[in-house]
């Protein structure tokens, strides 16, 4: 009998509304769930696949099914890490090995990960979807008072979106995300303003490998690597343009390699950034790891939803509090 067993499962929850980037909309959150079962314990791991990188819910799941006689055999984290490559696919397991080893162990995730103290409850961004101005303005205004605001972006009217939530919430802080929206010509045109209505962060302005106008550029705002930083493998070019590195599980292909990457990243001279998908709470939780030591903390997908699995992480406004009951901490 093998020492393990595995199980995939394909997930759908709706969106409360609609969310929208510079790539498209949707209302559906699609994900799957991996099961990693050893003794009468369980480990859990959520990864959604991103469509950006060619993913779809098919072909995560192929990738998954491909090493699944391997994982019931017993193979560790490092072993993992040379079987699938960075993506959905091997976050869901990664977490899910990550989860399994400290409810077997009894060992807490935190010491694990070589985290000096035990996980606490971190401040998330919030974000606010693309759409035109008005709207975003008046979604601003209903989340005012949460702390930090995050802006979907998409090329023109950036501008008038940014002035409109400003002046819809002059109390919050404010970063914003252009999804590599913007031409080169957007930089100048628009950041020395976001400068002073006091934007704090933007993300992935420019075409993840077109970004070269960024080496030397003195940015007024400061720019962080969302589709530019992908793995380890990232460091070296995006270090050179860009102040922070924003890294998410699906993306790594867990928290192996993202805490990895957050090493190199700072040994490189940047600060660090945890982002998230549209998912429940099962793709967050794992992230609340990365988030003790980051600057910025943007894991809010459940709150974009308009429901979540149940055990549920809790939310008290802006603060997201980590639990042993949806994975471990």
């Amino acid at each position: 009998m093998k020492p393990r067993s595995l199980e995939q499962r394909h997930r759908t929850l709706p969106i409360r509304g609609v969310f929208s980037i510079s790539r498209g909309s949707k209302t559906l959150a699609d994900s799957i769930v991996v099961r990693i079962g050893e003794r009468d314990v369980a480990g859990y791991g959520e990864c959604v696949p991103y469509g950006r990188y060619g993913e779809s819910i098919e072909s995560v799941a192929a990738q998954i099914e491909s090493v699944t006689g391997a994982i019931e055999e017993g193979i560790d984290l490092q072993e993992l890490q040379r079987l699938l490559p960075p993506g959905s696919a091997r976050n869901a397991i990664d977490c899910a090995l990550w989860d399994l080893r400290s409810r077997l162990s009894g060992r807490t995730v935190a010491s694990f990960a070589g985290l000096q103290q035990p996980l606490g409850p971190v401040i998330t961004a919030f974000t606010l979807s693309l759409a035109d101005p008005q709207a975003m303005a008046d979604k601003a205004r209903e989340f005012a008072h949460l702390p930090l605001l995050k802006l979907k972006l998409g090329g023109e009217g950036d501008l008038e979106r940014v002035r409109a939530v400003r002046k819809a919430a002059p109390q919050a802080r404010l970063m914003a995300d252009a999804n590599e929206s913007w031409q080169v010509e957007h930089l100048n045109a628009f950041l020395p303003e976001f400068a002073e209505l006091g934007v704090e962060l933007l993300e992935q302005p420019l075409s993840a490998g077109a970004d070269e106008a960024l080496l030397g550029y003195a940015s007024p705002v400061p720019l962080a690597a969302d589709e530019s930083c992908r793995d380890l493998g990232s460091v070296a070019d995006i270090s050179r343009k860009y102040a922070f590195a924003n890294i998410k599980l699906d993306k790594t292909g867990g928290l192996t390699e993202a805490l990895a990457l957050a090493d190199a990243a700072r040994s490189a001279g940047m600060k660090i950034m945890v982002g998230c998908m549209v998912a429940s709470s099962l793709s967050m939780a794992p992230g609340i790891v990365l988030a003790q030591t980051a600057e910025v903390v943007h894991l809010d997908g459940p709150l974009l939803l308009a429901r979540d699995y149940d055990p549920a992480l809790r939310y008290e406004g802006a603060r997201l509090y980590p639990d042993s009951r949806v994975w471990s901490i």
